[in-house]
């Protein structure tokens, strides 16, 4: 079984920064793709950011392009989500979640296990 915890949410004005991390337990992490999705109230969970199995490769959601970062430490079983230039469009619950596959995924169906979640809020 995986266990996903994420940590490092919280509130910050807008333009700030956060860093969410994700750990990961429970099985070898380093062979799967990673995620970050977001689900804001009344909205549909969205894609946010993905991570190839070895950190090689990266792909995000056109919304945020250009400010947040994804990153993995494999020794250290953790995702990383680096969110700079913070807009108030940006609040929403954050989860991580580990891919079925090596490659870098989008649908929110080729994640097998997702984290808790933790409240991201930007205000104006």
């Amino acid at each position: 079984q995986v266990q996903l915890v994420e940590s490092g949410g919280g509130l910050v004005q807008a333009g700030g920064s956060l860093r969410l991390s994700c750990a990961a337990s429970g099985r070898s992490f380093s062979s799967y793709a990673m995620g970050w999705f977001r689900q804001a109230p009344g909205k549909e969970r969205e894609f946010v950011a993905s991570i190839s199995w070895s950190g090689g490769s990266t792909y995000y959601a056109y919304s945020v392009k250009g400010r947040f970062t994804i990153s993995r430490d494999n020794a250290k079983n953790t995702v990383y989500l680096q969110m700079n230039s913070l807009k108030p469009e940006d609040t929403a619950v954050y989860y991580c979640a580990e891919s079925s596959g090596r490659t870098i995924a989008t649908y929110y169906g080729d994640y097998n296990y997702w984290g808790q979640g933790t409240q991201v809020t930007v205000s104006s």
